[in-house]
């Protein structure tokens, strides 16, 4: 065998191997894709059932909200405050799981890499944004059943100091919580879980594979 057909040999094995790791990138991307599909499918049912939540919470609070203000009396003032208050943080709520839906069905999984990682963890922010908003309600949830027809008048000693540990506790945990839900405690273990019920882990997963490819492929097109 000559010099010339050994050349040949040599470039008609490179191009056997180019066409091999062409189509080993293709056949990753397709898995890659697969996976994050499965994911984030998972996440669009969780948010499509919790916009349903959502409205029938809203429509029961809002009918009750409604027949407290129609027939007003000034002892149901905490009672309509905190009402008031769930009602507009729920709608918050029920504004951004619409959001996300609609975030999630606008992804181009045949489109660029780092454009689906954008969007992603624009999502992820945006998930993030979300439970701690949730969070700012927990304390109303301990004044609601107060009236100003007895409370704090009118209550015994042992329940103000009652009443003030517990809107404390909750004001307290409601703050620790909006601080700390913060994109660089997403790795903490604790924040994982939180934002399990939101559809966080769901999105961390279909980031994952796709920094996963993004490290495989080092800056060829994929």
């Amino acid at each position: 065998m000559n010099e010339q057909e050994l050349l040949n040999l040599w470039k008609a094995q490179d191009a056997k191997l180019e066409q091999a790791l062409t189509l080993n990138k293709k056949l990753l991307r397709e898995v890659v894709t697969q996976k994050a599909k499965t994911s984030l499918r998972g996440l669009s049912k969780l948010k499509t059932r919790g916009i349903i939540s959502f409205c029938i919470y809203l429509v029961v609070l809002g009918f009750i909200l409604s027949y407290a203000i129609a027939h007003y009396s000034s002892g149901a003032n905490y009672f309509i405050v905190s009402v008031g208050a769930i009602f507009l943080i729920n709608i918050k709520g029920l504004y951004d799981y619409i959001k996300h839906l609609s975030g999630v069905s606008t992804i181009d999984y045949d489109g660029n890499i780092v454009t689906i990682q954008q969007k992603l963890s624009r999502l992820q922010f945006s998930i993030v944004k979300h439970s701690r908003t949730m969070t700012l309600q927990f304390p109303f949830f301990t004044t609601f059943y107060l009236s100003n027809s007895w409370f704090p008048q009118s209550a015994p000693v042992g329940y103000l100091i009652f009443q003030l540990i517990l809107t404390g506790a909750f004001t307290y945990l409601s703050f620790w919580l909006y601080k700390n839900q913060t994109v660089e405690n997403l790795d903490k273990k604790w924040y994982k879980i939180l934002l399990a019920g939101s559809g966080g882990r769901s999105v961390a997963e279909a980031l994952t594979f796709y920094r996963e490819l993004e490290e495989y492929k080092k800056g060829g097109d994929v």
